[in-house]
């Protein structure tokens, strides 16, 4: 199987480069029929950092003296050069928009026509292919102001060459994101570009189709990352705008998904504005989320029940988002975590309760520790995983023996809203089953838990008694995590029997529990795309040992009695860049 995957992937890069330099030897004269108007968001900081000679990629931080070509540093891995080869950065430089970051823009673009547009180079693929044309056509004007009419055909030639090469080559793109970001960026080019109208039409019709895929399932991405939901949300809102700009009108498929995705990504966004953080994915460029739902036109919000197979209780300024279905399967969980019945909490625009998130911009260790279920707010039985990494080969980075019932119930309780789910990931282990029950007050003030581990049928305790007899019956140990974001500040409260939260907002949340296991504040870590290295932080564990088939563990988070119920929350952001520099 290993070597087959290797030669697939062997031949995909083959072809890749065979219809890269077929295309190249192509000269096809175009210019623009209409232009997009620039739908991304840029961030002005860092292209100011860029202009500087600040190049932060892929959790990578190189420096060079300024006006040094982006195409002359080493990349220090693939993840590092993709995201150079993509042009993302174009939307920084934009947002910047003096003088020194519309020339690195345009002598970035045109080296990279001069060194790679011949068809070499690692950015001939179709999804980073598709993602590089959106931006060109975007920031065109950007791009193009008082250029000779050499450079601007040279601009031009490229532009058509990569449509060539995305025409042909779009169907070897991975489902999912990878395709959406192909194909809207033939849309893109079918709809802009004289003499690659021709595109448009297969383009779209390929859309619809994946977008047949999407709606068929329940989970919507098998992933189930939000980040990559929201991107792909974003690239359809896109190319739906395109579209309108062009005169023309999405197909159904295209219409439905937006309208389904839009209401799963309002339950999947936190009152900061954030996403909630699982499976992989982040919080979200800063605004996109936003902008992509408003651009969308879609006001609704998704029934009750789950979204993508996660849970959301909000009231008052308070959301609480819970990982309340199956982990992913197969090679859609190669990116997936242990995060079953994990929940995240958030007050106004602060983070409160958190799991450690996505450590694969900072090398296989940490990416790997970031999957496993002690990185979430949520139990963990002996140490162990709810879902394990498979064994060495092409299923390494898969999940395995995960949980394979996760029942849940979402109501109402006397005051205020209940969520009650349960997952039997320790059960062929522990014989145990994890319960776990959350209630959040109607005003968001309060939120009140509930982790049991039981032991539910005979077969189930016979299990549970083998485990203990092989600790010679001194019992199953647990912990129950609750990862704080680095800006709380928690203390050990009332001779330690609480712990105290201060958020930058002012707000004080309180931690307290029944007193059946110990409490304690650890060492924890914040994994943050864009960042240089993991952000200390810290976390509550309640900690015992289970030694009957019942162990119940009640905790509860409360505002303070003297915060207010409506706070002005104006503390400033500390940039990303100062830690950069």
């Amino acid at each position: 199987m290993a070597g087959s995957d290797t030669m697939t992937a062997r031949w995909t890069r083959f072809m890749n480069r065979v219809q890269a330099r077929r295309a190249a030897s192509a000269r096809p004269a175009t210019a623009f029929v209409s232009s997009p108007e620039p739908r991304t968001i840029g961030s002005f900081a860092r292209g100011r950092q860029l202009c500087s000679g600040n190049f932060l990629f892929a959790g990578h931080l190189v420096q060079a003296p300024p006006a040094t070509s982006i195409w002359d540093i080493a990349a220090p891995d693939f993840a590092f050069e993709a995201e150079l080869q993509g042009f993302a950065w174009l939307d920084d430089l934009a947002a910047a928009g003096d003088a020194p970051a519309r020339a690195a823009a345009r002598q970035w673009t045109w080296d990279w026509i001069e060194r790679f547009g011949a068809g070499r180079g690692p950015g001939w693929t179709p999804a980073l292919t598709g993602r590089r044309l959106i931006r060109w056509i975007a920031h065109a004007l950007f791009l193009l102001g008082k250029q000779d009419r050499a450079q601007s055909d040279a601009f031009y030639r490229s532009l058509g060459q990569q449509t060539l090469f995305l025409g042909r080559r779009w169907r070897a793109a991975p489902p999912g994101l990878p395709r959406f970001e192909a194909l809207t960026g033939l849309i893109y080019a079918g709809l802009s570009l004289e003499g690659m109208q021709d595109h448009a039409a297969p383009a779209l019709r390929a859309l619809a189709r994946e977008c047949e895929t999407l709606l068929a399932g329940d989970a919507l991405l098998p992933t189930r990352n939000p980040e990559d939901l929201l991107e792909v949300f974003t690239l359809l809102t896109w190319a739906a705008t395109a579209l309108a700009d062009a005169g023309q009108s999405p197909g159904d498929a295209h219409w439905r998904a937006i309208r389904r995705i839009a209401p799963t990504l309002r339950t999947l966004r936190h009152a900061d504005g954030g996403l909630a953080r699982f499976h992989g994915g982040g919080r979200g460029l800063e605004g996109r989320l936003d902008s992509a739902l408003a651009t969308s036109g879609v006001k609704e919000r998704a029934p009750g029940g789950l979204a993508m197979g996660f849970a959301r209780l909000s009231a008052g300024r308070s959301s609480l988002i819970v990982d309340a279905s199956l982990p992913p399967r197969g090679a859609a969980s190669a990116g997936a975590h242990a995060s079953t019945l994990a929940f995240e909490l958030t007050s106004g625009r602060r983070p409160l309760i958190v799991n450690c998130g996505s450590g694969a911009t900072f090398g296989p260790d940490w990416r790997r520790a970031g999957r496993a279920t002690p990185s979430h707010s949520t139990l963990v039985v002996a140490g162990e995983s709810s879902a394990r990494l498979g064994p060495a080969g092409p299923q390494e980075e898969w999940l395995v023996g995960g949980p394979g019932h996760v029942p849940v119930e979402i109501g109402h309780a006397s005051d205020g809203l209940r969520f009650e789910g349960g997952h039997d990931g320790y059960l062929s282990r522990f014989g145990l089953t994890h319960a776990r029950t959350l209630e959040m007050t109607f005003d968001g003030r309060g939120v009140a838990g509930e982790d049991m581990l039981v032991a539910l049928g005979d077969a189930d305790r016979r299990r549970f008694d083998k485990a203990m007899d092989a600790v010679r019956l001194a019992g199953i140990g647990y912990q129950v995590h609750f990862h704080l974001h680095p800006d709380a500040d928690a203390t050990l409260d009332m001779g330690g029997a609480a712990v105290s939260v201060a958020l930058r907002s002012g707000e004080i949340w309180v931690f307290r529990h029944d007193g059946r296991a110990e409490i304690a504040l650890q060492p924890s870590v914040y994994l943050e795309k864009g960042r240089l290295k993991p952000r200390a932080t810290r976390q509550i564990v309640l900690s015992g040992l289970a030694r009957d088939h019942v162990t119940r563990i009640r905790w509860s988070l409360s505002k303070a009695q003297d915060t207010p119920i409506a706070i002005r929350d104006l503390a400033e952001e500390k940039p990303w860049e100062d830690e950069a520099e």
